[in-house]
């Protein structure tokens, strides 16, 4: 971070320069805190706005999924009024640019008022074999809807728990399908049920009723076990990691080189929080070197959309890691994540990043009172 520097921008956010006090004309526009570039959003689910506050806390996974597939259904028309609302919010907490989830086309309005940047996910689930065919046929109709008025679309599994193999073959040989997303590791019952055949998840299949005699557990972790299905993947952010282990980030790091992989680590803490009361080891990740970056969830499960408020929590649980640190995950390293840093994450000459104050710090901390708003 630098002090005693100006940000130099044209009208429309474009930057021109950023050059030292001494060298910038007298009319100066002063503010107190930090000016960052605008915040990336790498994992969002804006068509779940309205079931804000719907859910209770810490049910945990399987109980907070059961909710979500069943409790859903609101009218079209509270749906898309939560869709701008939660966008408004977005913007005005200075997020630039989203990682969404889609599983419908019911964001397409709003996207295309081009208040924010979006990379959408269109995701496919299914975890019996038989009903690979049509779940992907499914979400390569609403690709296709997105493709229409946007360029940054793929198609990408939902979670491991509910991607067959032969889900994953039909994601992985999609030929716009390079930057995927995947909810990873998000509750222990995920690798249990991959190791053993048993835990929590099963209990998820019986109350939805789909039959899982066929599963033969691989005797190994989920990550261990689907990623070599996704070899033709560029960029792979994995999203929550709540229970990633040491073997796991070893095995991604060989698979990684071996296919030229650039994987992610998706942290949204507050989502972690609200449906489990578990957080990631994220000194655990950086001892990985891992490449971290920063989603806010739904509303489903947070309180708010707001990726400083994530930054605020990391700061309470994790307090040795530095605030560049996690800046760094909030713009540069989200812009590369979602392919959009030759414009967005850093004030670099020529980008429009969008500009953002952080108000309310004290000795390079963030406080509980903190908060961030867009300038330009």
């Amino acid at each position: 971070m630098l002090q005693d520097h100006v940000l130099i921008a044209k009208p429309d956010g474009t930057i021109v320069e950023l050059i030292h006090r001494d060298e910038a004309a007298d009319s100066v526009e002063a503010f107190r805190g930090i000016i960052s570039p605008g915040f990336i959003n790498c994992h969002c689910h804006l068509e779940l706005s309205h079931m804000k506050g719907h859910i209770p806390k810490n049910t945990g996974l399987v109980d907070f999924v059961l909710k979500v597939v069943n409790e859903r259904h609101y009218s079209e028309a509270e749906i898309l009024a939560a869709i701008e609302a939660a966008e408004t919010e977005m913007k005005q907490n200075g997020i630039v640019a989203v990682g969404d989830i889609c599983n419908n086309a019911l964001t397409i309005p709003q996207k295309m008022k081009g208040r924010l940047r979006y990379y959408n996910f269109i995701e496919a689930s299914g975890f019996p074999p038989a009903v690979a065919a049509v779940r992907f046929k499914r979400a390569s109709d609403i690709y296709d809807m997105y493709a229409v008025f946007m360029s940054s679309n793929a198609i990408v599994p939902h979670a491991p728990y509910s991607v067959s193999p032969e889900l994953f073959r039909r994601i992985n040989a999609f030929p716009s399908s390079r930057v995927l997303s995947i909810h990873n590791q998000e509750t222990s019952a995920e690798d249990e049920l991959f190791e053993t055949g048993a835990g929590d998840l099963t209990r998820l299949y019986e109350r939805m009723n789909i039959d899982i005699s066929f599963f033969q557990p691989s005797g190994k972790s989920s990550l261990q076990t689907y990623l070599p299905y996704l070899d033709k993947a560029i960029t792979l952010l994995l999203v929550h990691n709540v229970h990633t282990s040491e073997k796991d980030l070893s095995f991604l790091k060989y698979q990684a080189a071996t296919y030229k992989l650039q994987p992610f680590f998706c942290l949204c803490p507050n989502a972690n929080l609200y449906i489990s009361n578990q957080l990631p080891d994220i000194n655990k990740l950086l001892a990985h070197d891992c490449a971290v970056v920063l989603g806010t969830d739904s509303l489903a499960s947070n309180d708010q959309l707001s990726i400083l408020e994530e930054m605020k929590t990391i700061s309470r649980h994790f307090p040795e890691l530095p605030l560049a640190s996690q800046l760094a995950w909030a713009t540069s390293n989200g812009a590369r994540a979602l392919q959009m840093e030759a414009e967005l994450g850093s004030f670099s000459a020529g980008k429009k990043p969008g500009i953002v104050l952080i108000e309310r710090v004290k000795g390079l901390q963030l406080q509980a009172d903190s908060s961030s708003r867009r300038l330009l």
